[in-house]
């Protein structure tokens, strides 16, 4: 009976926790974050191939280049500062002295300079699903949650008709099923808090490992 009592507690008191709201923000802000590293990249690595022929490109990759290593690296400050993951260094320290030459080949030769870039690549379908789950259960909880103004002026209001056809029709005809209602979106905040948890610890691992030379176990 303890061990149901202390799991309740602990699925509960996600409520409370202000880390759940930073990481539910985090993945509202993933998506469109990844829609604008993927234009950016795309865009400016097409433009940067297909005019190589007239050298032109050359400085449009260099800025490209620059332009997704400062990405990378704020991505890689939200994981450490938002959702409190232990992200290593993007590169090695140089040596003092070093010419501009010698830092080049190390950076085109450190590995996270590609992986980064695939994580920016990959950070638009993995934003996309993690923000369509999460807008889905938001949009149920809020549902749930305004039963009673739903009651009030929109009487003949069914649940199937705001998420889609296909799911049942449930009809708010009495104040108690529109309480009921509070009941289970008061249910599914902490649900939604839990899930929002869950998907920001696979934003956090995916940065830890795309986005540090040697990822910290």
């Amino acid at each position: 009976m303890n061990t149901k009592r202390s799991n309740a507690f602990r699925f509960f008191s996600v409520m409370g926790n202000s880390q759940a709201y930073l990481n539910l923000f985090y993945i509202l802000v993933a998506f469109p974050l990844g829609v604008f590293y993927f234009v950016f990249l795309v865009s400016g690595l097409s433009t940067g191939i297909s005019l190589l022929i007239v050298w032109a490109g050359i400085p449009i990759l260099v800025l490209v280049g620059v332009g997704w290593w400062v990405l990378a690296n704020f991505e890689r400050l939200m994981a450490i500062y938002w959702l409190k993951e232990d992200v290593g260094e993007m590169a090695s320290p140089s040596k003092e002295g070093t010419d501009t030459w010698t830092r080049f080949v190390a950076h085109v030769s450190n590995p996270v300079t590609w992986k980064s870039l695939l994580y920016l690549f990959i950070k638009f379908p993995l934003g996309m699903a993690t923000f369509v789950i999460l807008v889905v259960l938001l949009s149920l909880t809020v549902v749930f949650l305004c039963m009673p103004l739903i009651y009030e002026f929109l009487p003949e209001f069914q649940i199937g008709m705001f998420f889609g056809s296909d799911l049942p029709a449930w009809e708010i005809d009495s104040m108690r099923d529109a309480l009921i209602g509070v009941l289970i979106g008061l249910i599914l905040w902490p649900v939604t808090l839990q899930v929002a948890n869950g998907l920001a610890w696979v934003h956090a691992k995916f940065a830890r490992i795309m986005l540090s030379v040697e990822p910290m176990g």
